[in-house]
């Protein structure tokens, strides 16, 4: 598949584009914008644009003020940075308060590569979706995520939108339109199905290509609304195919795995298949070496599929 765009460098054109037709949008960053890409936004609108050093809690309370006098805050910054030292105020002044407020977390998972492990957000879905009433978007490429952008923007409350610091495939084009609450079956298929986020989508639709040589015919599903979880769509395919394979660059605990286990569970049991980093913390090397140690590949999502066909 063709690399477009990281979804950051997504993130920060939609910015600047929203800022154009909208006066209430302002953005706030960690003293990170030339690296979230939301330095595109203040290029453009420099008084609608706050640095506010290297202090996320802080951060988060500014946009929950914001939010609070009638302006649309999006703040960012990395994603384990925001989200772990914001954690209290993004519970206590926008969740609990239910402020009109939305945050980025870029350089998300474990495909940042050398940064290491302190600047790996990894446990970031968990978090976020843990907060009442909070939207949590992961998209898949950068049509996607300047779609999600939009929506967010549109959507009164709460909203998390998760992106990455690498290129990743394209899956989309400028037509691509987002719904929250939504997912979308970018390819049908009735043994199995994937379903995935963020750079795994791309992966995914790779494995099903590669396991339709097999005689495997792979249903994919992009679930970049992880909360709200489109859980009618989910509970189609696992009807209809009867195995379920989930695959995102997130730790096994509280990610998007949980959530759709959760659905299958109570609906229909079905046999599933889990891909990512597991429990534990990954280390500091290339992107590439990295998602291959922690099994976040093409090859890897394939041999879980047809673990869970065998299963059936």
């Amino acid at each position: 598949m063709k690399l477009g765009k990281a979804t950051r460098e997504a993130y920060g054109e939609a910015l600047a584009e929203l800022g154009a037709v909208n006066d209430k949008i302002v953005v706030l960053d960690a003293d990170l914008s030339k690296s979230t890409m939301s330095k595109k936004f203040a290029d453009k609108f420099p008084d609608r644009f706050f640095n506010m050093g290297i202090s996320e809690a802080n951060m988060v309370g500014t946009a929950a003020g914001l939010a609070a006098g009638g302006f649309i805050p999006f703040a960012s910054s990395f994603a384990s940075f925001l989200i772990c030292k914001g954690f209290d105020q993004l519970r206590m002044n926008v969740a609990y308060q239910g402020e009109n407020a939305k945050f980025c977390g870029t350089h998300a998972g474990i495909s940042i590569g050398e940064d290491g492990v302190s600047q790996q957000g990894i446990e970031d879905i968990a978090l976020a979706s843990a907060l009442n009433d909070f939207v949590v978007l992961v998209p898949a490429d950068e049509f996607e995520m300047k779609a999600a952008v939009k929506a967010a923007a549109e959507y009164k409350g709460g909203v998390y939108i998760r992106a990455g610091r690498p290129k990743v495939p394209i899956v989309y084009d400028e037509n691509k339109k987002f719904v929250i609450g939504q997912s979308d079956v970018l390819r049908a298929g009735k043994d199995v199905t994937i379903v995935a986020i963020g750079l795994m989508v791309g992966y995914a639709l790779e494995a099903a290509e590669t396991l339709a040589g097999e005689g495997i015919d792979v249903r994919v599903i992009n679930a970049a609304s992880v909360k709200p979880l489109d859980v009618k769509t989910i509970l189609t395919a696992a009807k209809e195919t009867g195995a379920m394979v989930v695959a995102e660059e997130h730790i096994a605990t509280g990610g998007l795995g949980n959530m759709v286990s959760a659905v299958c569970a109570k609906e229909c049991p079905i046999p599933m298949e889990f891909v990512n980093i597991g429990d534990r913390y990954a280390e500091s090397g290339t992107p590439e070496s990295l998602l291959e140690k922690y099994g976040l590949t093409v090859e890897n999502i394939a041999d879980h599929v047809r673990t869970v066909v065998k299963r059936k």
